[in-house]
């Protein structure tokens, strides 16, 4: 794989940051689109080096790292997002694409789909964190938004306990427990609040992406081939039963990766699910 370019795209209150690194010479497969939320593009790194043969391009969302909103907000919702990444494509002039979306980059792909499904050729959807698909929904948004509410109100130490406390759940969200309130000094976490509101995800992303709702029609219904994907190790957490769900109502089957919910990265098993990747693309029948 040949050295990342960066380059920027101007766009209405915000200016993209986004990478390419260019495919081997002779290849002819589409360019393979790899994004998160409100992750940047530097958690592709390790995954990005799998796909040598393909020209690959990640990008960091609006308002986050490289790519800073004009407004100083920290956080976009999914549709400005889906015309981001279509604006992108079309910067490209490369399209359809295929696109491994993970986590609210997953949400943010399928509104994507909706708005502008002839830009996607297929559609990889790891983990989206969406509760408004699931059975204890009122619960689970509940929840989220008494950690979006506890940031606002006592900083990062006590919603960040409260994030891990939701994340480690397996299976439905007890209907009390967004009463449940950790001691942040034994996550290792601070106690006192540094009055910064800025986190990426803490802040209205978490709010943004969980609440999206998405049109089951409109994806059914897509030329794009839409794959929905979870992680072996994260059977029972809220993002993997948002991925149960979503396949659900499509009508297909999830496909199990390697590893959790950032198995893609260092911390997880990068080689198997690169390769569980590219079965992925390539079985486009």
């Amino acid at each position: 794989m040949t050295e990342r370019k960066t380059q920027t795209l101007d766009l209405p209150g915000a200016t993209l940051t986004y990478d390419v690194r260019e495919a081997e010479p002779e290849s002819h497969e589409p360019v393979l689109l790899m994004i998160g939320s409100p992750m940047d593009a530097s958690g592709f790194t390790t995954l990005a080096r799998h796909f040598p043969d393909r020209t690959v391009v990640t990008y960091d969302p609006r308002g986050v790292g490289r790519s800073p909103r004009a407004d100083g907000v920290t956080a976009a919702t999914p549709e400005e997002h889906a015309e981001d990444l279509h604006r992108l494509i079309s910067e490209l002039d490369a399209g359809p694409v295929d696109i491994f979306a993970s986590s609210g980059g997953a949400v943010n792909a399928l509104a994507l789909v909706t708005r502008h499904p002839a830009a996607l050729r297929t559609l990889v959807g790891h983990e989206p964190p969406l509760a408004t698909v699931l059975p204890d929904r009122e619960e689970t948004l509940a929840v989220i938004e008494d950690i979006h509410e506890t940031y606002g109100r006592n900083g990062y130490g006590p919603a960040m306990a409260k994030f891990i406390a939701f994340t480690s759940v397996r299976g439905p969200i007890p209907p009390d427990f967004r009463n449940h309130a950790p001691n942040p000094a034994d996550l290792g976490l601070p106690s006192e609040d540094d009055g910064s509101r800025d986190h990426p995800l803490l802040g209205p992303h978490m709010v943004y992406v969980s609440h999206y709702e998405p049109d089951f029609d409109s994806l059914r219904g897509a030329s794009t081939r839409i794959v929905v994907a979870g992680g072996a190790e994260s059977e029972g957490t809220f993002p993997y039963r948002g991925a149960l769900a979503v396949a659900e109502r499509l009508g297909t089957e999830v496909v199990i990766f390697p590893s959790h919910h950032g198995g893609f990265g260092e911390q997880g098993d990068p080689d198997a699910f690169a390769a569980t990747l590219r079965r992925v693309l390539t079985d486009v029948g």
